[in-house]
């Protein structure tokens, strides 16, 4: 049975994305060789930008791993980052076409895979693009994959998802735990900010990947104090 997408909030149109060929986990194959030379260049020019951005915005954790992707060339090859991030902390990444259902997602985090939407975005999507691509989940959630207490952390909270769905299974009033881990995480890995000597910095990849939310997020806050 083919996989189905699944929509989060209200579109007008289907996530784009060959869940035709997604395993029963969703996961599929890269398919590196089908990017074209424009999409490499749209990846280069996207990193360029980005990583031009991150010094006074960026967590310095974030910062101080970005090298870690080796990527600034073009569109990297999960196999050479899995190379380096199984090393580092035990963690693979894995393809999937494009939004996945919350429990295989947090399935897959619990097994220390992070899943990697596998198409970029198009020309006309510079700016913004409404689903997450391989740019934003490679850039703006990968580097702290390298960190062995984050990466810990996403792991617990995959394993924490899993437990949740479990109770919702046989506790009625348990009924919107995965729902509410879910916007935990999306406020926090996703579009989360935390506090550094020097004042507000970005740690969710949200806002990592995207020029004008890491701009707007942190520079909002410049006039308050950390607390």
């Amino acid at each position: 049975m083919a996989m189905q997408p699944v929509i989060y909030g209200q579109s007008d149109r289907l996530p784009r994305g060959d869940y035709s060929r997604c395993n029963s986990d969703y996961t599929c194959a890269q398919d590196h060789a089908s990017y074209t030379v424009q999409d490499h260049d749209i990846w280069v020019q996207l990193y360029a930008r980005q990583t031009q951005l991150l010094p006074g915005l960026a967590a310095q954790r974030f910062i101080d791993l970005l090298p870690q992707l080796d990527a600034a060339r073009g569109i990297p090859q999960f196999e050479d980052i899995n190379a380096r991030l199984m090393m580092a902390t035990g963690w693979q990444l894995v393809g999937v076409p494009g939004l996945i259902p919350e429990v295989p997602f947090f399935t897959l985090l619990a097994h220390r895979k992070f899943p990697v939407t596998t198409w970029i975005r198009t020309a006309q999507e510079m700016e913004y693009v409404v689903e997450p691509d391989i740019f934003h989940d490679l850039f703006g959630h990968v580097p702290l994959l390298f960190d062995a207490s984050y990466a810990d952390h996403i792991e617990a909270y995959g394993q924490g998802a899993l437990k949740a769905h479990a109770l919702e299974q046989t506790d009625l009033t348990c009924h919107a735990a995965v729902e509410h881990l879910s916007r935990l995480y999306w406020y926090t890995i996703e579009f989360g900010l935390l506090c550094e000597a020097n004042g507000y910095r970005a740690y969710g990849a949200g806002i990592l990947s995207s020029p004008g939310e890491l701009a707007h997020s942190v520079t909002a806050l410049l006039p308050k104090r950390c607390r």
